[in-house]
């Protein structure tokens, strides 16, 4: 079985639509900037991939991740055909919600109600959605929630389903991140011998999801298959067999081989560990001589934690549709373990492409893999 996609948006560091981002990324175009509004005496890391949307420059403000959630969804609606949510499930992945309004609340008495701290209120009032749903799983809540997607339609509870995925840099996460890396990363620097740790980014991205043959709109993309885990093995280490178990699991789901994937847009997070499980996942499948293409989207617009698995997902249609796949940018020396992985770095990898795979890993071993080819 596989699930068309209509409708793609996305709002990120690099760009304020999904082409914006994937041609900033083709181009090798960065969101990283040093820090906006918080105190750099604070923190060993003095830079993140922000949105600079503030309307006083260096003075934050509350509701920012829910702000770009109705952004990414009324672009996605807009290129389905779509008016609205009315009668549509829509499933939103995030880690952090609206914690950065709550800081704000706390810090300078910024108005905050209960209800703003959840995103169901705000599509509900912009888009008509009575059926909205929050997944927090960790760096995995928005292929999380394509899954879940997928299986309402399949199991006949939908036709049609929103997903999406938001989060903004909150003060008290950068800060957790930047006192519990060993090192002090200025750039996330996927796959590179001298990669430091990840550093935070901001975006929502949201994609329409319909069953075959239940609409008239021209398909972006077709979802083949996706895969979640959880194998809790240790708190934040990722483990290279159970992303292998992913992997194999999406395959399967797919109907598809190890030979058929064109290229694999990973979590490639930078962090010491992520990025050689991910290395000896990809040599545990990739076995024989046919070796995809190997990139990160995070190289550029950073770690964007819920939505960063859809927003590599909207990144891999569009590089099906235009036939390249974005390098990973800064890789003028990659780690030696990566040393017979095929990673796109420089330009963009051009060819036929037909079909992909996309990677996100959470903390505490949350795994999710999809797989979509082009229409």
């Amino acid at each position: 079985m596989s699930w068309d996609v209509t409708g793609l948006g996305a709002v990120a560091s690099v760009g304020g639509t999904a082409e914006e981002v994937y041609a900033a990324l083709c181009a090798g175009r960065s969101g990283l900037a040093p820090l906006r509004v918080f105190d750099h005496s604070r923190y060993r890391s003095t830079n993140a991939y922000e949105i600079d949307d503030r309307a006083r420059p260096g003075v934050d403000e509350p509701g920012r991740a829910t702000r770009w959630l109705g952004q990414a969804v009324r672009q996605a609606l807009d290129e389905a055909g779509i008016d609205d949510c009315a009668g549509i499930p829509v499933l939103a992945g995030t880690t952090l919600r609206e914690l950065r309004s709550a800081e704000l609340w706390w810090r300078t008495k910024e108005p905050l109600a209960l209800s703003d701290l959840h995103f169901a209120g705000a599509l509900h009032s912009g888009f008509q959605a009575a059926d909205s749903h929050t997944v927090a799983s960790a760096c995995a809540a928005s292929l999380y929630a394509l899954a879940m997607a997928t299986d309402l339609i399949e199991l006949g509870e939908a036709d049609t389903v929103v997903v999406a995925g938001t989060d903004s840099i909150t003060e008290s996460s950068y800060g957790a991140l930047d006192r519990l890396q060993n090192q002090t990363p200025q750039a996330l620097r996927p796959f590179h011998a001298e990669r430091a740790g990840m550093l935070m980014g901001e975006g929502a991205v949201a994609v329409v999801v319909r069953r075959a043959g239940s609409h008239d709109r021209p398909v972006r993309a077709r979802v083949r298959g996706v895969s979640m885990n959880c194998d809790g093995s240790h708190p934040t280490m990722p483990d290279a067999a159970s992303i292998s178990r992913a992997i194999l699991d999406a395959h399967t789901r797919a109907g598809v081989g190890p030979g058929e994937v064109d290229f694999v847009i990973t979590h490639g997070s930078g962090t010491k560990q992520n990025d050689l499980a991910e290395t000896t996942a990809l040599e545990s499948v990739f076995t024989g001589d046919h070796r995809p293409w190997v990139t990160s989207v995070k190289s550029g617009a950073g770690h964007t934690c819920g939505g960063s698995g859809l927003l590599s997902f909207v990144v891999a249609a569009l590089a099906l549709r235009h036939g390249a796949v974005p390098p990973i940018l800064g890789l003028d020396d990659r780690m030696p373990e990566a040393a017979n992985l095929r990673l796109v770095h420089g330009e963009p990898a051009r060819g036929p492409l037909r079909t992909a795979q996309v990677h996100s890993i959470g903390l505490g071993g949350i795994n999710s893999v999809a797989i979509l080819e082009a229409v």
